[in-house]
């Protein structure tokens, strides 16, 4: 836990609240009558607390907890009968409800939140069938009454159903309150935290998932068994009413009225529960129904519950008061100091050794059979198409390749691998960066860098500020990361896989999404890590930015390694050039009348997703009867620009302009397809929602079935999940065309199959142009692009880098440049249709 002034002045309110709460009883000034309901909103504060946060932390939505109510009271009744210390009990009742809650959290936590629910269930039903049933010790239904129990420790006696256990609830309930508030700021809330916010970005930094949920539950748990011992001292009877399942919804109903994962909102909850039954008597209506309408206006007006509702304007208007205009303001941090060209690496032992591994998903190989090596002062760069194994390679190295069956031997740092798990890797000193920045999205800056640490001590604190520092986070170290624009959330990242100093470094695709300065500054860190002794292992598309860091250069393509070299020679290798341009078998013949027409036409179109350029300033024009190719490698903007010519995406700049009769249809990355449908099911859909209903519907369904190749009309009863990779991209097509589309967008139609396949779907797309539909074809392969299409664009980085037809003589060697790097300045030798490098 964490204690510094402001930590321990907070957790001092609630001993002193409950402290002052004393005195009062003690002098009279709450009623004897009253004092029961005080001790009891005591007891249910500790529950609803414990409820809480569990939920708030660990996103465990619990039923389950009257169990361990119950399992506290009847450890206290229980104890009474036989002569056992308050202590005694007291810790009988908190290993058991420890221990039960761990074996929950970790059988729960490879479920959904859904399937915790039902076991929470579950454990609560079969607890109170036994409580039924064991009638020699519980009493069964009649009950069973708490007499006394003495404390060893000199505190006096409790008899059941006295004053002396309401002193004693009000009094614990103080203590438990003051431990959660530096709970807050500890390594357990954020570990909590992160694991359940992204489990498998928090295997990466040596957080289990399941050991947390297990370790969470178990305290939940233990906090609730410990809350039912002081039930049954302040009623003197336990019996099974105040356990039922109802109970266990008005506990959730209670965690979210007061704000779930709030200590306060805890205080808040419990003297609801307490005075709920009162409140039902007053407005004369039954319990449920008043708890059902509060729970649903707190859920329509005040979600985040009443505390957090307060607590904000409040939080605010102390702001305001205490700032001061002389207030210091960490400075903003500049930009590191430029970092030479990386040294040629040296030819020193290897710091990892990958041999013949190869990974399989059933009956698919995502990687096969690769080998490579990396020494400790080497930075090496994996490239390659996308599905071709490159981050599947990452996931071998840093343990998440999930179900995936792994063969072939590696080593680092002389020892074995691939044996180890996930989290163990980050302490053998392996970091790992995500492609989307997976950030823990509900704690700060400064916490997500923190969680890594199992504690936290001052140093800590202050290594995890000069490494914000070093990266450019330091004035926004108390932030969330949704704060952040896309750029910064990339740096934290990166910040939380450097935190330990990892002799190992994995990096997918970090310069994705990043403008040029932000590039820059990126490759201005990882050249410092690599010249501190860190290897880097990098994957990405922006070619120019990452050969400019990298020693050396792997290739991939269809999980095989095809290419190894320096940065200036592996693009000249055949093989991999051919994994990126493609290659071409039989050709198509096109229709050689096309139209004029501009059927869409987009001016200035650009789009962001949250702060990351998808595209910007794009200027396109869709016409009649050509087969338009739009060329780039991955992420550099195809399928954002399909949606907007497709008009299910609007751009967020510039205009997307069309007839209003032209219909379009698109066949999407990854194609969609509804995988426990038939496959006459998924051409009816897609009818439906075209409003296509009767005679309409049949005919348009035969003439559709009539375009897919023979093996697929003879199985149109069969699941989509029974076809290959070709047959799949054929029926979404298929899909596609039932709406008699004038244009027909088709994303990535050669992704992931082989060259026969690739060559009978575009040949059947051609096929389509004869009949005078209008296609755009948005492609990785440039050489099909250009073999396929009547003009094609190349699109590098969400910029049209180049656009022309593929017969002009000097358009080839310009879309070959605009494929890798972005363009070459305009040249005279240009087709006159050729664009420049940046169409503004």
């Amino acid at each position: 836990m964490v204690f510094n002034r402001s930590v321990l002045a907070r957790a001092a309110l609630g001993p002193a609240a409950g402290a002052v709460l004393m005195v009062f009883m003690a002098a009279g000034a709450i009623p004897a009558y009253q004092m029961y309901s005080v001790a009891l909103a005591a007891v249910y504060t500790i529950v609803v607390l414990s409820v809480g946060l569990l939920a708030g932390w660990s996103g465990i939505w619990s039923v389950g907890h009257p169990a361990f109510f119950a399992i506290g009271a009847y450890f206290a009744a229980y104890g009474s009968a036989h002569g056992w210390a308050l202590e005694t009990v007291m810790l009988g009742a908190i290993a058991a409800g420890a221990a039960l809650g761990a074996f929950l959290g970790y059988a729960g936590a490879r479920f959904s939140v859904l399937y915790i629910a039902l076991l929470t269930l579950a454990f609560t039903t079969v607890t109170l069938e036994l409580v039924n049933r064991w009638s020699s010790v519980t009493g069964g239904d009649q009950g069973v009454p708490v007499l006394q129990l003495r404390s060893a420790l000199g505190l006096g006696t409790f008899p059941g159903g006295g004053t002396a256990p309401q002193y004693l609830a009000v009094g614990a309930a103080a203590v438990v309150l003051a431990l959660a508030v530096p709970a807050r700021a500890s390594a357990l809330r954020m570990r909590l935290v992160a694991a359940k916010s992204h489990p498998m970005a928090a295997r990466t930094v040596g957080i289990a998932p399941e050991a947390q949920s297990s370790l969470s539950f178990a305290v939940s748990g233990a906090c609730t068994s410990f809350a039912g011992v002081l039930l049954g001292l302040i009623t003197g009877f336990v019996s099974p009413d105040p356990f039922s399942l109802a109970f266990g919804i008005s506990l959730i109903a209670a965690c979210v009225l007061g704000g779930v994962g709030s200590v306060l909102g805890a205080v808040a909850g419990g003297i609801y529960l307490t005075w709920s039954p009162s409140l039902s008597s007053t407005v004369g209506m039954p319990q449920p129904v008043v708890q059902g309408i509060v729970l649903i206006a707190i859920l329509l007006f005040l979600p985040g519950g009443v505390v957090p509702f307060l607590a904000g304007p409040a939080r605010q208007v102390l702001r305001r008061v205490l700032r001061r205009p002389d207030a210091w303001q960490p400075p903003t941090p500049e930009p590191p100091a430029p970092v030479p060209e990386p040294a040629p690496a040296s030819e020193g032992p290897a710091l990892l050794d990958l041999e013949h591994v190869s990974v399989s998903y059933g009956g698919l190989k995502a990687l096969e059979d690769a080998s490579l090596s990396v020494r400790q002062d080497e930075i090496l760069a994996v490239i390659g198409p996308n599905g071709a194994g490159k981050t599947t390679l990452l996931n071998v190295l840093s343990g998440l390749t999930g179900n995936g069956r792994v063969s072939g031997t590696a080593d680092f740092a002389g020892r074995p691998l691939l044996r180890a798990r996930a989290t163990a890797r980050r302490r053998l000193g392996i970091g790992r960066t995500f492609q989307h920045a997976e950030v823990f999205s509900e704690l700060t800056v400064a916490e997500n860098v923190l969680c890594t640490r199992r504690r936290i001590r001052a140093r800590d604190r202050d290594a995890v500020a000069r490494l914000l520092h070093s990266v450019g986070l330091a004035d926004v170290a108390d932030r969330r990361p949704a704060e952040l624009p896309f750029g910064l959330q990339k740096r934290l990242d990166l910040a939380r896989a450097m935190a330990e100093r990892p002799r190992l470094l994995i990096l997918d695709e970090p310069f994705g999404g990043l403008d040029a300065s932000e590039r820059a500054l990126l490759a201005q860190h990882i050249r410092r890590l690599n010249a501190d002794g860190t290897a880097v292992v990098v994957i990405d598309h922006v070619l120019d930015d990452l050969f400019a860091v990298a020693h050396r250069v792997l290739a991939f393509d269809f999980g095989r390694t095809i290419g190894d070299g320096t940065p200036d020679t592996v693009l000249q290798d055949p093989r991999v050039r051919s994994s990126y341009l493609g290659t071409v078998g039989n050709r198509a013949r096109l229709p050689d009348a096309v139209g004029e027409q501009s059927l869409i036409r987009l001016r200035g179109a650009g789009h962001s997703y949250g702060g990351v350029v998808a595209l910007r300033d794009v200027d396109l024009d869709v016409r009649e009867g050509r087969v338009l190719g739009v060329a780039g490698a991955n992420g550099a903007g195809k399928s954002t620009l399909a949606g907007i010519l497709h008009g299910s995406l609007r751009p967020a700049h510039g205009a997307r302009e069309a007839g209003g009769s032209v219909r379009t249809s698109l066949a999407p990355e990854g194609r969609g397809l509804f995988k426990t449908l038939s496959l006459r099911e998924n051409l009816e859909v897609a009818a439906y929602a075209a409003g296509l209903t009767g005679p309409a519907l049949r005919e348009r369904l035969a003439e559709t079935v009539q375009w897919l190749p023979a093996r697929l009309r003879d199985r149109m009863s069969a699941p989509a999940a029974g076809l290959s990779g070709g047959e799949q991209q054929m029926l979404a097509i298929a899909r596609a065309l039932i709406v008699r589309p004038d244009v027909l967008i088709v994303d990535e139609p050669a992704l992931g199959l082989a060259p026969a396949l690739v060559d009978e779907v575009y040949d059947r797309l051609v096929r389509l142009t004869h009949d005078g539909l209008t296609v755009v074809l948005l492609e990785q392969s440039l050489s099909r692009a250009m073999a396929v299409c009547h003009e094609v664009a190349v699109l590098h980085e969400g910029v049209v880098a180049a656009q022309g037809l593929p017969g002009d003589p000097g358009f080839a060697a310009l879309a070959e440049s605009a494929y890798f790097n972005g363009g070459l300045e305009p040249a005279t030798t240009a087709a006159a249709t050729a664009r420049p490098s940046r169409v503004k």
